[in-house]
């Protein structure tokens, strides 16, 4: 499967454009983690705990948003974009999706 953040596949042609493949996910920080990062904001640095639960959520997204497009029967997806937001105290949801094609 084919991920572009582009319009277009270098080198290939759209054949069909299938329609809007999405994969989201809702991951709620741990309290343990929260009293320790409180303690890295304070002295200063990376706030690791969170960066990796982060990088978990997008690749789970990312995840399901392939498996969405392949259930189209795409063989690319174009125009692919990445978003969070906060839904709930201490929850964010990681929300990733493009346009499902198929290619000549």
């Amino acid at each position: 499967m084919e991920l572009v953040t582009t319009e277009t596949v270098p080198g290939r042609e759209v054949h069909e454009s299938l329609g809007i493949a999405r994969g989201n996910t809702v991951k709620a920080r741990n309290v343990g983690r929260d009293i320790t990062q409180s303690i890295r904001n304070i002295t200063g640095g990376e706030l690791k705990a969170y960066s990796e639960l982060l990088t978990d959520a997008r690749d789970e997204a990312m995840s399901r948003m392939v498996a969405d497009a392949e259930s189209m029967g795409a063989d690319a997806v174009v125009n692919v974009r990445l978003e969070s937001s906060e839904i709930a105290n201490g929850g964010s949801e990681v929300i990733a999706y493009g346009t499902a094609v198929r290619l000549d």
